[in-house]
């Protein structure tokens, strides 16, 4: 095997002994599999999304009505969780709302993340006048009205739909990331591992990719659950608010339809299920993070068999 045939296979080991120590500390913390727990449901609920409208297309959680029921009704056999105003079946929307609730909370996360790291990385190595340009646009970002943008967004394109609301949120959301990752670059450039490796001809682009990203980007992962959480109660209060895609059933459009019909204090068998779902989603998202923040900072474990 050639020298970086050994060196690749070195680092993979390397890497996989990190990944089984961190899940050894993962699966003794209780709140880390309550997390995990959650959200498993959750994903079992998205992918269970595409069953009903098979099933019956009155089961579809925008275009389906049942024939039998023009208004909001209570749950049934027919409809477990009842129906809406219009007569679709509640349980099916907040199947679709899972489904979207993923996809507005992972896309979003992971572009803001992203954007966060190779910010931070660029930032904190390269120092000096980049450096400060990078942190000064990320603090004029940051101070920015986020629901004012939106608003303007709103007012002069008309309906977001969900891909434009995943962007905003993922715009908004970077600077915190660029700033914890510049941190940790700017103490990761100054190790003795990094210096030799730079002695010994690491080209910059080499550095930044094999020997400072990858001690990033668990630090970026955490910070991803996180931002996951943020992202889906961004989303269902824009939704609320009447900024969604309101051709996107989701679990802040289905709180907009309980609020504008009037059914707020009326059908809490409509009210309860989306509100309940948010809350339990993000704090599924939350549970993992701290978990993940145990793994990755020694000083959060609890100390072992007590004092002797």
């Amino acid at each position: 095997m050639s020298p970086d045939g050994r060196h690749r296979s070195l680092r993979r080991r390397r890497w996989l002994e990190r990944f089984l120590d961190g899940w050894a500390i993962y699966r003794r913390n209780p709140l880390g599999w309550i997390g995990l727990g959650l959200l498993a449901l959750f994903a079992l609920m998205a992918a269970a999304s595409f069953v009903p409208p098979l099933i019956d297309p009155m089961y579809h959680p925008m275009a389906g009505v049942d024939p039998e029921i023009t208004s909001s009704m209570g749950p049934s056999l027919r409809h477990w969780l009842g129906t809406d105003f219009m007569g679709r079946d509640i349980f099916s929307q907040l199947l679709a709302g899972a489904r979207v609730a993923f996809l507005v909370g992972i896309s979003a996360a992971f572009m803001s993340v992203a954007v966060g790291t190779a910010v931070g990385i660029t930032s904190g190595y390269l120092g000096g006048l980049a450096d400060t340009l990078l942190m000064r646009l990320a603090d004029m970002v940051m101070v920015m009205p986020a629901l004012l943008v939106v608003l303007i967004l709103a007012a002069l394109f008309g309906q977001l739909n969900i891909w434009t609301v995943v962007l905003i949120i993922a715009l908004f959301r970077w600077p915190g990331v660029a700033r914890v990752i510049r941190a940790q670059t700017l103490t990761l450039k100054h190790r003795p591992f990094i210096e030799a490796v730079r002695v010994a001809g690491a080209s910059h682009r080499r550095i930044l990719l094999r020997h400072i990203l990858p001690n990033v980007l668990p630090l970026s992962f955490l910070y991803m659950t996180f931002r996951v959480t943020s992202a889906i109660m961004i989303e269902a209060g824009l939704a609320f608010l009447g900024f969604g895609d309101s051709t996107t059933v989701s679990w802040g459009m289905m709180l907009q339809w309980v609020w504008k019909t009037g059914h707020m204090f009326k059908a809490p068998y409509w009210l309860l299920p989306p509100g309940l779902c948010i809350s339990l989603i993000t704090l599924a998202f939350y549970l993992l993070g701290q978990a993940m923040e145990e793994v990755l900072d020694p000083r959060l474990r609890k100390e072992e068999g007590g004092v002797g």
